[in-house]
């Protein structure tokens, strides 16, 4: 850019293609069928960012973004104000999405899931005209609700017959008076539980043959929650939430950033991680037990003393060095990144800097175990290993260097110097 503070630019489309690319490369083989889940979220604001607004169902200034995930592979993540819509924009990205995953796979059955925010007429009328599946939730009301009467009833009597919380499913086709084109088909769960009525309802395009009501309510949609804990590790982990800067172009790179972190922990997860505890552990499980750093300075005086240990816990050698290995893949693919542009100079300074830290971990756990040493007290500087921190003489040299110092007692003055 123009600007003089401007430091670092980015292709914007190119970073999008880079986490749907990255899905499809997890796969050897294209899936039968997949499920694209779609979800808003709260970003808390704390400044006067471009497009800040007050969300009266969070009760805070924030921005509104919209994760797409399927499983645990992140596919997009876009800022947006939180003046909009919680489903603004969705029918974009998942156009976006679904265009690109056909490229590569075109006979994969694609479904989208989302809460009811998603229900609107044109994302499901886009599905329906480009044979995709959807399973959205839709808000109740009077009618909704009229016509699940005679189900509310029998679960109700069920309920108290066995004592236990009570489930009946009705399936019919229903349309709203004025915002939807078409009759669609409805799936309500009337259930009867500590006394009360709970009922919930659905919206689907799946036929009945391939779907039967409780199966798409219990085994389909309610599996969505788990999209929860995906944005959490984006958020909660990595970070994805800070963004303090003024505008939401650079507030969007930073989301993007956080995101390509997460695309990151996600294929070490998967590959370097198969087959150990960890398999299964949350972004945050594994950058405290995998990727800890400890580090120690100790300043004496105009001397300062810097230790650091890089360790990897609970994996073996061999495990170590294919976490390496699979950080190293990406930087022997320098055509493809660069191709990618910006996208992949993300991706490639990302793996360097972990690729330096899995190395250094690997340097220290084939050296042998440090001899025991004597207790620490305050006045022993000690590394973050174990070990003394000896100030040598050349250490304290260059110190009197840089200082214009000239007497060594005044910098070391409780430090015997080697």
């Amino acid at each position: 850019g123009a600007d003089r503070h401007h430091k670092l630019d980015h292709d914007a489309s190119a970073i999008e293609r880079l986490m749907v690319d990255l899905f499809l490369d997890a796969h050897r083989e294209p899936p039968v069928r997949i499920v694209i889940d779609l979800d808003a979220t709260d970003d808390p604001l704390y400044g006067e960012q471009e497009g800040r607004h007050f969300h009266g169902y969070y009760d805070c200034y924030c921005y509104l973004p919209l994760y797409i995930f399927c499983g645990r592979h992140l596919l997009a993540a876009k800022l947006r104000s939180s003046s909009v819509d919680a489903a603004d924009g969705a029918k974009e990205e998942i156009a976006r999405i679904v265009a690109h995953i056909r490229e590569r796979w075109p006979a994969t059955i694609i479904v989208i899931r989302a809460d009811s925010g998603f229900c609107r007429d044109d994302l499901m009328s886009w599905c329906e005209a480009n044979n995709v599946q959807y399973v959205l939730g839709l808000a109740g009301n009077s009618r909704l609700r009229h016509r699940l009467a005679p189900e509310m009833r029998k679960a109700r009597a069920k309920s108290k017959r066995t004592g236990q919380p009570a489930r009946v499913f009705a399936d019919f086709e229903y349309r709203t008076r004025q915002s939807w084109a078409a009759k669609r088909r409805v799936i309500g769960k009337a259930e009867w539980t500590r006394g009360e009525a709970n009922p919930r309802f659905i919206v689907t395009n799946v036929h009945a043959a391939f779907g039967a009501a409780r199966f798409l309510y219990e085994s389909v949609y309610c599996q969505r929650g788990e999209m929860e804990n995906r944005i959490k590790e984006c958020q909660t982990d990595l970070f994805a939430d800070r963004t303090p800067t003024p505008t939401m172009r650079a507030n969007q790179l930073r989301l993007w950033l956080s995101s390509l972190a997460y695309v990151l922990l996600c294929a070490v997860r998967r590959i370097g991680l198969a087959g150990t505890k960890l398999e299964n552990a949350t972004c945050g499980t594994i950058r405290l037990q995998m990727l800890k750093i400890g580090a120690l300075v100790t300043v004496v005086s105009a001397v300062v003393g810097y230790a650091a240990a890089f360790a990897i816990v609970n994996l073996s050698p061999a495990r170590k060095g294919h976490v390496v290995n699979l950080v190293v893949l990406p930087l022997m693919i320098s055509p493809v990144m660069t191709a990618m542009g910006d996208a992949g100079l993300f991706w490639a300074f990302g793996s360097l800097s972990l690729f330096f830290v899995l190395f250094f971990t690997w340097r220290r756990s084939v050296r042998p175990d440090p001899v025991p040493v004597a207790p620490f007290t305050a006045t022993t500087p000690m590394t973050a290993a174990g070990a003394e921190l000896v100030v040598t003489e050349e250490l304290v040299q260059g110190a009197l260097e840089h200082e214009h110092l000239e007497d060594l007692s005044d910098v070391v003055p409780e430090v015997e110097v080697a």
